[in-house]
């Protein structure tokens, strides 16, 4: 059985927390980070210098790194059409994987951040207005790419939706987005998926 360290409320812990369940790999889960703390306790650096969530036990194998524990739980416990076997076919995949880190989430974390983590009194409506537009570019790549395809990767969703898709209900959530366009029915799709709806929209934001 899995040991998962870390908050239901973070996007990385949800990425782990979806794709065990979507392999139907059991895992045990202990709050750690945010208002838990915890993450920044000498046995926890230990096992993860980052401080970071989540820290994923297999065993003796200890993991971090949301995508890469994603790609280990698939490697390990699929073949499962989240991740497909074919190298080809698993680069566009993981393409998307990348792309959310290195595009998506420094774009939409700075609104997230000012909308759920300062307190009200320090919201300035320029600064909302300012990090929002920040926010158009990646999901303008997402309305054209979903524009002729029901998922990024294929006719079901992927690892590809998985962390994607995570940040597009934020991106929602923040009062973003238009539920009419190809990004708002491909979430719209994703909510019925069982898993996706346990580990993230049924989680409150913090």
């Amino acid at each position: 059985m899995l040991r998962i360290l870390g908050r239901t409320t973070s996007s990385n812990v949800q990425k782990v927390l979806w794709t065990a369940t979507t392999l139907g790999v059991p895992f045990e889960r202990e709050d750690v980070g945010g208002r838990h703390g915890r993450n920044r306790e000498a046995d926890y650096l230990a096992l993860n210098p980052n401080g970071l969530v989540p820290t994923v036990f297999d065993g003796d194998l200890v993991m971090w790194e949301s995508n890469s524990v994603c790609r280990y739980l698939c490697n390990r416990y699929g073949p499962s059409a989240i991740y497909p076997a074919e190298p080809a076919k698993r680069v566009l995949v993981e393409r998307w994987m990348d792309w959310q880190l290195s595009v998506m989430v420094p774009a939409l974390v700075p609104l997230y951040f000012l909308l759920f983590r300062l307190p009200e009194a320090k919201r300035t409506p320029d600064a909302i207005v300012r990090l929002a537009q920040d926010t158009a570019a990646p999901f303008a790549i997402l309305e054209a790419r979903l524009a002729d395809r029901l998922y990024l990767e294929g006719d079901a969703p992927t690892l590809a939706d998985i962390g994607n898709g995570i940040w597009a209900h934020r991106w929602f959530s923040m009062g973003q987005g238009n539920r009419d366009s190809n990004v708002g029915r491909w979430l719209q799709r994703l909510s019925e998926n069982d898993a996706f709806r346990q580990h993230v929209v049924e989680v409150p934001l913090e």
